[in-house]
């Protein structure tokens, strides 16, 4: 398939897909999940590394919009609109030894994806079980591609994907959404 290089949002069918450039990620790599990098980042961010297959988004009362997306055992993404919170969390993680923050906003897009026709995008794309619910962080598989898929409010699905495929999903979430009238038989 020939790449689509225009990342512009899509709209088709109950369907919205928009890339979200104020929402900047980190990877969060820890060797225990209650160790004391992970009581630096509550302190700092108000949110606790989630359980397996989780995602916590912070209080609205706090100053930074933050959420974070289980990724493996060992991992967690920070999905942040603050470029500031990430640098500052890279600064006090220097004093602790047991978790790093490695700054992913030069590799990794994040997309926001709403609509009734969601679930149905996903399972044409990336099969079925590959849409999160309210509350979860999964990796899946969309366009052949590996993205992180993390909900934390019901109108809205955000997909992390490393910038270098973001033309080839976009392209082919376009392609898909052009089809989502049709039925999908399974």
């Amino acid at each position: 398939m020939a790449e689509n290089h225009d990342l512009a949002p899509i709209e088709a069918a109950g369907l919205r897909v928009a890339l979200e450039p104020h929402l900047q990620v980190a990877s969060l790599r820890y060797f225990d999940a209650r160790g004391a990098f992970a009581r630096l980042l509550q302190d700092m961010s108000g949110v606790t590394l989630p359980a397996s297959l989780r995602a916590l988004r912070s209080d609205a009362d706090l100053k930074w919009e933050t959420i974070l997306a289980w990724r493996s055992p060992t991992e967690t993404l920070l999905i942040s609109t603050a470029p500031a919170l990430i640098e500052t969390l890279q600064s006090a993680a220097a004093t602790v030894t047991d978790g790093c923050i490695v700054d992913q906003r030069g590799g990794a897009l994040v997309f926001s994806v709403s609509g009734e026709s969601v679930t149905d995008l996903f399972a044409r794309l990336g099969g079925h079980g590959a849409c999160p619910a309210t509350g979860e962080s999964l990796r899946t598989r969309m366009a052949e591609v590996a993205v992180l898929a993390v909900k934390v409010q019901p109108e809205q699905t955000l997909l992390v994907v490393e910038r270098s495929y973001a033309p080839h999903l976009t392209a082919t979430i376009r392609a898909s959404a052009a089809d989502l009238a049709v039925p999908l038989f399974c």
